[in-house]
């Protein structure tokens, strides 16, 4: 049996992701009460008004803002300077959230994560005036009693939550760590093909994240993780290692933000003694319906498979991202934002047109909503790798059509996509892919860019139209997209994708 005794300063815990929040022009911004979340700024002081201040219409920009991410970075930054305005910045903050903010105030996954975000800074400002401290060791309490109470049912919240639980209890000794529901959820959540039931690459990450890191601090502390626990987490990290760009970032697909996990895995690859996990390599991923084409100098990731449990699945059936030689070729141009408003970039971003697929009568291959339709959704079916080609198809709920794609790499130079769509009468089929930013050329059969020469045969017309590539959550930046058309009962698409010297 595990004891943990009450402490009134935390033991010192690892901190997953402390290498992410060294922006020190970030803590300067945090320092005069300037917040920032995506591409939009609120000055707000240091004494802000939490509960009823002038924020963005975006709901997430709230949720960003308490959960105290901020906070690591003022923590370095004092750390590193000795400044004391970073630290009395950092008290001022929390002494009033905690005046204003009941600690069962927000979801519990939004206090799970300022739980650990407060104790990660916290252990690193030893030097917090004592009734702070004291302060905040009973909000910390009652916060984790309100995540405790009222846990998510499942999935990446729920991982957040227990993770966050363990880490109170090993910091601070609030209530036992909760074990056996962390390996429950690890089970539940990453298939025996290692990928997350969300299918999101960015959620996969995020709670591969908090096992990681229950792995590192349970071993620091010499507590003892379920029997099977190092297997299941093996998994999951090989397909984060295997899905990565070849630049050590992953691709942004189905709610997915453009991140580097290279010290993620280097830190799983010590604690599981698998160096291989920094070797990311092809591989088929048949539960999670992703499948990876590799060489030292060219990586294709193909999308074939159920849209994710939860409401992060896109619109993407039989999409591709192609990088040759470091550089990107075609790319899935990420989420942007969960709002809808006019425009409705959600829609947009979530799209079956927002991808590298073919999109038939303008429509979406899954019936549209915010988060998960209640309706029946596209099924894509794999068909196999043969060789260097890999297939599928989708049938969908919204059109009669039914489309198939075969994706070849040639010699390792080049890729030939042949997609073939057949329906029970007239369609307006357009194939369509997303180039990141930058010039791209018009031509009568393609489109010719600095990295990439893209011809389709088979279409009535090509153009030019334009899109967008979002890097991170709030940001997106203008980007080229190929349009090829054709109309008919049936159409049959040649693509050569080849890369650029």
């Amino acid at each position: 049996m595990i004891v943990m005794v009450a402490a009134e300063r935390p033991r010192p815990v690892y901190c997953v992701n402390e290498h992410e929040h060294r922006d020190r022009a970030l803590a300067d911004a945090v320092a005069a009460g300037r917040f920032t979340f995506g591409s939009e700024t609120r000055e707000l002081g240091l004494e802000p008004d939490w509960l009823g201040a002038d924020l963005p219409e975006d709901e997430e920009w709230r949720i960003d803002w308490v959960k105290f991410y901020y906070g690591l970075d003022l923590a370095d930054a004092y750390r590193s300077t000795g400044d004391a305005r970073y630290l009395h910045a950092w008290e001022r903050l929390v002494s009033s959230f905690m005046l204003q903010v009941r600690p069962d105030h927000d979801d519990s996954e939004v206090t799970a994560r300022r739980i650990l975000n407060w104790i990660y800074a916290w252990q690193r400002l030893p030097e917090a005036d004592p009734a702070v401290a004291h302060a905040l060791a009973e909000s910390l309490r009652g916060q984790v009693q309100h995540v405790r109470t009222n846990l998510s049912p499942e999935r990446n919240h729920r991982t957040l939550e227990l993770y966050a639980l363990l880490i109170a209890a090993l910091a601070l000794g609030i209530g036992d760590p909760p074990l056996e529901a962390l390996y429950e959820n690890l089970l539940a959540d990453f298939g025996p093909d290692g990928v997350h039931r969300e299918r999101s690459t960015h959620y996969h990450c995020i709670a591969l994240r908090s096992f990681v890191g229950a792995r590192e601090n349970c071993r620091r502390f010499g507590v003892e993780l379920p029997r099977g626990f190092d297997e299941r987490l093996a998994l999951a990290c090989e397909f984060a290692r295997d899905c990565r760009r070849p630049d050590g970032t992953i691709p942004a697909l189905s709610d997915s933000d453009a991140g580097d996990y290279t010290e993620l895995l280097r830190l799983a690859a010590r604690l599981l003694a698998r160096e291989d996990l920094l070797e990311s390599a092809a591989g088929d991923y048949p539960e999670g319906g992703y499948f990876v084409q590799r060489t030292c100098d060219r990586y294709l990731i193909f999308d074939c498979g159920p849209l994710g449990d939860g409401g992060h699945g896109h619109y993407d059936a039989l999409s591709v991202e192609a990088w040759a030689d470091g550089r990107p070729l075609v790319v899935d141009p990420g989420r942007y934002s969960y709002a809808e408003g006019d425009p409705n970039w959600r829609h947009w971003f979530r799209g079956t047109a927002a991808h590298n697929t073919v999109t038939v009568d303008g429509a979406d291959q899954t019936p549209y909503a915010r988060s998960r339709s209640s309706l029946p959704s596209a099924v894509a079916t794999f068909l196999g790798r043969d060789g260097d080609s890999l297939a599928g198809s989708v049938t969908s709920p919204c059109y009669d059509a039914v489309h198939r794609r075969r994706v070849t790499l040639v010699d390792g130079r080049y890729w030939v996509i042949e997609d073939e769509l057949e329906g029970e009468r007239n369609h307006r089929y357009d194939l369509r892919w997303h180039l990141p930013p930058g010039p791209a050329e018009e031509r009568a059969d393609g489109v010719l860019t600095p990295d990439v020469e893209i011809v389709i045969r088979g279409a009535r017309s090509v153009a030019l139209e334009a899109g967008w590539v979002s890097p991170e959550y709030g940001v997106k930046h203008a980007a080229p997209v190929v349009s090829a058309v054709a109309v008919g009962r049936t159409a049959r698409f040649v693509t050569y994708l080849v890369p650029q010297a």
